[in-house]
């Protein structure tokens, strides 16, 4: 399912505005909050490379994940500039704030191959957000970032998973 998935996003066509819309959507929720936690998107990922740029224009505090060795998540403030690291992804080149900084989000997003109704969220199966995710206080909006046609009736689920409550489409937000 998860590379059934990922193909549909290469093939997209209406990235550019699918994109803007989601950063739209994604501003309006993270506007004159203290601290967000979100993500660099890979090529491909909903929200495209300027995200990150637009969550830190709207809330105070950016946190952005940093692999660690054990694919853990560390956290950096996002200051406007990004550095290559592991993976193909890129990173804030700061001090590292340690994986419990999470803890200190209002709001994390977070990526998601796919997210069923119940928030179940499939990642791309190295378990990093998973143990981020559960670290995160009972008060703290999960949001997952999707295209169309990622938001589907049901995923597996294994225990360690922590559900989203959230997910965040070019059609806006919806609430699971």
């Amino acid at each position: 399912m998860r590379a059934e998935l990922l193909a549909v996003r290469r093939s997209r066509t209406d990235r550019a505005a699918a994109d803007a819309a989601v950063r739209a959507a994604l501003a309006l929720l993270a506007a004159d909050l203290g601290t967000v936690a979100g993500y660099v998107p890979l090529p491909n990922e909903p929200g495209g490379a300027l995200l990150p740029g637009l969550l830190a224009s709207a809330c105070r505090r950016l946190l952005l994940p940093v692999v660690r060795p054990d694919r853990d998540l560390d956290w950096a403030v996002y200051d406007g500039t990004l550095a290559p690291a592991g993976y193909g992804l890129s990173e804030p080149p700061g001090p590292r704030l340690g994986p419990a900084a999470i803890t200190e989000a209002e709001l994390v997003v977070v990526p998601a191959v796919a997210v069923d109704r119940s928030g179940v969220r499939l990642g791309r199966g190295g378990g990093s957000y998973d143990r981020a995710l559960a670290r995160v206080g009972p008060g703290t909006l999960l949001v997952a970032v999707l295209y169309p046609g990622e938001l589907v009736d049901r995923l597996p689920a294994e225990h360690h998973d922590v559900r989203v409550h959230a997910v965040v489409t070019p059609d806006g937000l919806t609430r699971l």
